[in-house]
């Protein structure tokens, strides 16, 4: 799935390729992405111009003009294509926005599990998906006082509760293992019985790797890539995600796989005990 670097690498690369554009024809192939009538889709969009490609965590957020913000989630494996023909879509491309240059922005989801949403841009932070995500890192309103905060008031373990996105939102499987490691926690250590020294260096991990994340270009493990068809380069630096059976660079313990809530979970046995 893609998490905030690769929705951060796909936002700015939306916005290199197809801000100032004005949408001139909508096809829906597969309805089951549009939330709501697919009719009132179209006709909220159509002549609309693009402004800018904003983000909230994982979500894109489409800014046009008439106070209009159309909500995506790529889910486990949408992605977006620019393309100067429709011969170049495959069977997988499900939403196709015809743009007035004459390219076209296609949606392409091998799941469907995506979604698309238009709301009043004034109404975006208030949307029920959006509204209850935690602050982002590498923003103001997440500090250590608001992490430390959080975490207090969970007792499920740290993986689950760093997953849930409300007390920190944008990390997904790969990041919350790497930040895990990275600040020396056990997987399963409930969320407020972390020690003082670990939850004071959980929080510029959280900051650390999702910044050299974004310089990366996001993390390509199987199918993603960012608008413009580029793979990320961050799974060239994972340091526990996807290594099981090699040794930690830190201790040189072997890293094991396991599974927390109900995700494959990667940590250093050696590094990352449980608390007494």
């Amino acid at each position: 799935m893609p998490e905030l670097p690769e929705v951060e690498t796909v936002r700015r690369g939306l916005n290199k390729l197809i801000t100032n554009r004005k949408i001139t024809a909508i096809e829906v192939r597969y309805p089951g992405i549009i939330v709501g009538p697919v009719t009132d889709f179209k006709n909220q969009l159509i002549g609309r111009q693009l402004l800018d490609v904003g983000r909230r965590a994982k979500y894109l957020l489409f800014h046009f003009d008439h106070d209009l913000t159309m909500i995506s989630h790529l889910r486990m494996e949408g992605k977006y294509q620019v393309r100067s023909s429709l011969g170049d879509f495959d069977k997988h491309v499900h939403v196709i926005f015809t743009l007035d240059d004459g390219q076209y922005l296609g949606y392409r989801d091998v799941r469907k599990f995506g979604k698309m949403q238009v709301v009043p841009t004034d109404a975006v932070l208030k949307t029920k998906s959006i509204a209850a995500l935690g602050p982002e890192p590498l923003t103001p309103e997440f500090t250590p006082a608001a992490l430390a905060a959080g975490l207090k008031r969970r007792k499920k373990n740290i993986k689950a509760t760093l997953l849930d996105q409300h007390v920190v939102s944008g990390l997904g499987n790969i990041y919350v293992d790497e930040v895990l490691w990275m600040a020396q926690i056990n997987p399963n250590e409930p969320a407020n019985n972390l020690s003082e020294k670990q939850l004071a260096a959980l929080y510029p991990a959280i900051n650390e790797e999702i910044a050299t994340a974004i310089k990366a270009g996001g993390t390509t493990i199987r199918s993603y890539v960012d608008a413009m068809g580029h793979k990320g380069k961050f799974q060239l630096s994972l340091k526990v995600y996807d290594q099981e059976g090699k040794p930690c660079v830190r201790c040189g313990q072997q890293i094991q796989k396991i599974k927390v809530a109900g995700r494959g979970t990667h940590f250093c046995p050696q590094c990352q005990v449980l608390n007494q």
